[in-house]
């Protein structure tokens, strides 16, 4: 969600990457509610960060705990951010109903976006 954000929002000011230190394939529930807020991402796929197309960054963000745990070391250049946000498939599992489920995650899209914006 956070790509689809920076490449909606920040496109003409930042070059966005997305990758993480596992796979697990596209959530077809991010992409739902991405795209009830204008964002299309169905096109997009989940890769490790030696699969980007470049090697260098002036910044990795990490999203979530684990991913800050496992981030791989990039030179001394790469500025390095952390700001967790809640895993959505997580708070799903308490969830009642299809809605609640959805609910999660338009909270965690709603709260990406605003972090997104603030860059």
């Amino acid at each position: 969600m956070a790509e689809g954000w920076a490449k909606h929002l920040k496109k003409n000011v930042i070059e966005s990457w997305s990758a993480g230190v596992e796979t697990h394939g596209m959530n077809q529930r991010a992409i739902q509610v991405m795209a009830e807020a204008g964002v299309y991402i169905s096109d997009f796929k989940s890769k490790l960060v030696s699969e980007l197309p470049v090697n260098r960054f002036d910044e990795v963000i990490t999203l979530c705990d684990h991913a800050n745990g496992y981030c791989p070391c990039f030179s001394d250049a790469t500025k390095k951010t952390h700001r967790p946000f809640d895993d959505p498939p997580g708070l799903a599992r308490k969830a009642n109903s299809e809605e609640e489920i959805l609910e999660c995650y338009r909270r965690v899209r709603d709260e990406i976006r605003k972090f997104v914006e603030e860059l």
